[in-house]
C-alpha cells in the first residue's frame, strides 16, 4: 500500500520543516568544528619534568621541559614526553567527545561516527 500524496499546502509545511532540520544540523556541525578547531590540551607527566600542549587533532603545538630533566636520564626524559603526550590525547579525546555531544546532540549518528574518528586519531599514545 502507497502513502497518499500530499496536498500543496501540507507539500510545502513539509518542504519548510525538512529545511528547519538541515539547516540546524549545519548550524550544529559547524558549531563543533569551530569548538574543536579552538581547542588546546595541556598535560604533564607525573614525574613533572615535561609539559605538552596539542591540538584537536593530537598535533603536537608545544613542548616545555622543567629544570627537573637535567637531573634525569635522557630516556627519562623521552618517556616524560610520551607519557604527557597519551594524557593530552586522551583529555582530547574526552573534550571532543564533549564538545560533540553539546553541539550534535548524544545521539547524534554523525556525532557518534565523528567522535568514533576522532577516538581512533588519538588512541595511539598510551600513558606509563
Amino acid at each position: 500500500m502507497t502513502e497518499p500524496l500530499l496536498d500543496p499546502d501540507s507539500s510545502r509545511e513539509y518542504l519548510r520543516d525538512w529545511k528547519g532540520r538541515v539547516d540546524r544540523a549545519a548550524a550544529a556541525t559547524q558549531a563543533m568544528a569551530d569548538r574543536l578547531g579552538d581547542l588546546r590540551i595541556s598535560a604533564v607527566d607525573g614525574n613533572g619534568l615535561v609539559e605538552v600542549t596539542i591540538d584537536s587533532s593530537g598535533m603536537l603545538i608545544d613542548v616545555t621541559f622543567t629544570e627537573r630533566i637535567q637531573r634525569v636520564a635522557p630516556d627519562v626524559v623521552s618517556r616524560a614526553v610520551l607519557t604527557a603526550l597519551g594524557r593530552a590525547r586522551r583529555k582530547a579525546a574526552e573534550l571532543s567527545r564533549q564538545i560533540i555531544d553539546e553541539t550534535m546532540g548524544p545521539d547524534s549518528t554523525a556525532g557518534r561516527v565523528i567522535g568514533q574518528r576522532i577516538e581512533q586519531q588519538l588512541g595511539g599514545a598510551r600513558d606509563e
